[in-house]
C-alpha cells in the first residue's frame, strides 16, 4: 500500500477477520531468553503483563494466557519447542479451539528490517524465517498476519545464527525497552482496529529513529 494512499472500499475489502490470538515465536529455556531470535517472545510478555494476562495455560508444546486488551478478547500463546518446530503445536490448538489462521497474529524477528523498524503483513512467504517456514507447512497456507520486528542483518563477516542467537549490542541494549513498547503498541492497533490500520501506522521507514 502506498503511503498517503486513501483507504478505498476495495482495501477495507481485504481487511482480514478480526484477530482472536496473538502468538510470539522464541526458544524456550533461559539460555536463549535474552537473544535476538527471542524478541517475538519478550513482545508478548509484555502485553501479558500491561493487561494483567497470566500465563496460567498449557497444552502440549505451548504456554498461553486468555484476557482482554481495551475490551478485546484476546490468548497469548508461547509455542514451547524450538524456533523450527513451532508451527505442530500452533496448529493443534487453533483446531482444538475452533481458530482460523486468518485470527491470528505472529510476532517473530526479522534480520531483514534494520533494528528498530516494524512491518505488518497480512500474509506471505516464510523470508527464510525458519519459525514462520515451520507455520506455513503446518497451516498448509501463508495466509496470517506477522508483525516483522526487525533485528538487522549482521553482514557477511558475521554467520546469521551467531547473530540472531546472540545478545543484543550496547546501543540495541539502550533501546531494547521502548522497540518492544512500540512493537506490543502495533499487536494493540492490529488487534483492536485491525490488520490495515496498524500497517497504515506501523510500517512507515521514519518509525524508527535508534
Amino acid at each position: 500500500m502506498e503511503l498517503g494512499r486513501p483507504v478505498t472500499e476495495d482495501f477495507l475489502y481485504n481487511e482480514p477477520p478480526q484477530i482472536k490470538l496473538i502468538a510470539g515465536l522464541g526458544n524456550p529455556g533461559p539460555d536463549y531468553r535474552d537473544t535476538r531470535h527471542n524478541i517475538g517472545f519478550r513482545v508478548v510478555d509484555t502485553l501479558a503483563r500491561r493487561y494483567t494476562i497470566g500465563w496460567d495455560f498449557s497444552e502440549p508444546g505451548l504456554e498461553f494466557g486468555r484476557g482482554a486488551v481495551k475490551g478485546r478478547a484476546v490468548q497469548l500463546l508461547k509455542p514451547q519447542r524450538y524456533m523450527n518446530r513451532s508451527g505442530p503445536p500452533v496448529v493443534a490448538f487453533l483446531e482444538k479451539f475452533c481458530i482460523s489462521h486468518r485470527e491470528i497474529l505472529v510476532i517473530h524477528d526479522d534480520i531483514d528490517l534494520e533494528f528498530g523498524r516494524l512491518k505488518i503483513k497480512k500474509k506471505g512467504g516464510d523470508g527464510g524465517h525458519k519459525g514462520i517456514r515451520s507455520m506455513i507447512d503446518a497451516f498448509g497456507t501463508g495466509d496470517f498476519a506477522r508483525l516483522r520486528v526487525g533485528i538487522d542483518h549482521p553482514g557477511e563477516e558475521v554467520d546469521v545464527v551467531d547473530h540472531v542467537l546472540g545478545q543484543y549490542n550496547d546501543r540495541e541494549a539502550g533501546n531494547l525497552a521502548e522497540f518492544i513498547n512500540r512493537a506490543s503498541k502495533a499487536s494493540v492497533t492490529v488487534l483492536c482496529d485491525g490488520v490495515n490500520a496498524g500497517m497504515n501506522q506501523f510500517n512507515r521507514k521514519s518509525a524508527t529513529n535508534f
